[in-house]
């Protein structure tokens, strides 16, 4: 009787319940768990053109998600793997250069690959213009109508910390912007980037609101995925990292990004540090970047819950 006084109360609107969203975990990392992880979403991408968004990786970095681990997920949606070109020097800033990255890394041996931002850019919209007033993106995004947020989990020598917010902001952004992102609103252009960096929580901020933006274009055509394997400190964009002091942990996935990223930083931090599997660098490298402010900012903007319940696929086999 109390449970039914309760649902009567929530419709009327005289109480409310706060948000609490599923967070999907497997130990496991293999592709056939990439795929059980994808479909226990609930969410098919059947009849989509899927973009696949993953981070092709610098040269030089061998951390980012192999061809091997992905490519079952990606032939299961027939997706086209997406990326966009960097902001910074390297091999990924120019296309003739990210071409050869793609192509050296072997994603383009799995599937059909595109970098959105070859042709041009294009703006979306924005909900909170605290800082950008749109999102710049490759303009190829409107070749697809769902895409798979395919991220790996690991540090950020400028985030904190990367997983699907940035993946769905910085990684979707043309080179353009992640200038824009990165400078706060203040610089649309790469020229100059690094001279117009942001103050750090504006920076933060920034990310949050583009990735609600890539969240709203798609609407409910969108999942995340954060695979928490070879856990450098330092991103896939950097061509020397730092070492990996973590061990694998697993693949955690949602159709909330905030409560993903949450789940994920909140392992790091609660993990008991072991023989071989050392939490302290990566929860130095998060809090000294103010990088959980993405994350709580995302909540403050109405992008997703930092609550959430964690459903082990390992315990229901």
């Amino acid at each position: 009787m109390k449970n039914i006084l309760l649902t009567i109360l929530v419709a009327l609107g005289c109480v409310s319940v706060s948000a609490q969203s599923t967070v999907y975990l497997t130990r496991e990392i293999s592709p056939e768990a990439l795929v059980k992880i994808y479909k226990s979403l609930g969410r098919p991408a059947d009849g989509h053109r899927v973009a696949v968004k993953i981070s092709t990786g610098e040269a030089g970095n061998p951390n980012y998600l192999s061809p091997e681990l992905i490519r079952n997920l990606v032939d299961s949606v027939r997706g086209t793997i997406v990326e966009c070109n960097t902001a910074y020097g390297g091999k990924r800033n120019t296309f003739d250069a990210h071409w050869q990255t793609v192509r050296e890394h072997g994603f383009d041996s799995i599937a059909p690959v595109d970098l959105m931002d070859e042709e041009g850019q294009m703006k979306i919209p924005v909900r909170d213009k605290r800082h950008i007033k749109y999102d710049i993106v490759g303009d190829h995004l409107p070749r697809y109508t769902y895409m798979v947020n395919l991220s790996h989990f690991k540090g950020h020598p400028m985030g904190g910390y990367g997983g699907a917010l940035k993946n769905a902001s910085i990684g979707v952004a043309s080179a353009d912007g992640k200038a824009y992102i990165h400078s706060a609103g203040k610089h649309d252009k790469v020229d100059g980037l690094w001279q117009n960096i942001a103050e750090q929580d504006a920076f933060l901020e920034s990310m949050a609101s583009a990735a609600q933006g890539v969240a709203d274009y798609f609407g409910d055509n969108i999942v995340y995925i954060n695979v928490m394997n070879n856990m450098s400190v330092d991103c896939d964009c950097s061509a020397h990292p730092e070492d990996v002091k973590l061990a694998d942990y697993g693949i955690l996935a949602s159709t909330d990004p905030v409560a993903l990223d949450k789940a994920c930083c909140d392992i790091i931090f609660n993990m008991t540090p072991s023989e071989g599997n050392d939490n302290a660098p990566m929860k130095e490298r998060i809090s000294s970047r103010h990088g959980l402010h993405t994350i709580e900012h995302a909540e403050a903007i109405g992008l997703g819950s930092q609550k959430y319940v964690i459903v082990d696929l390992d315990k229901h086999k």
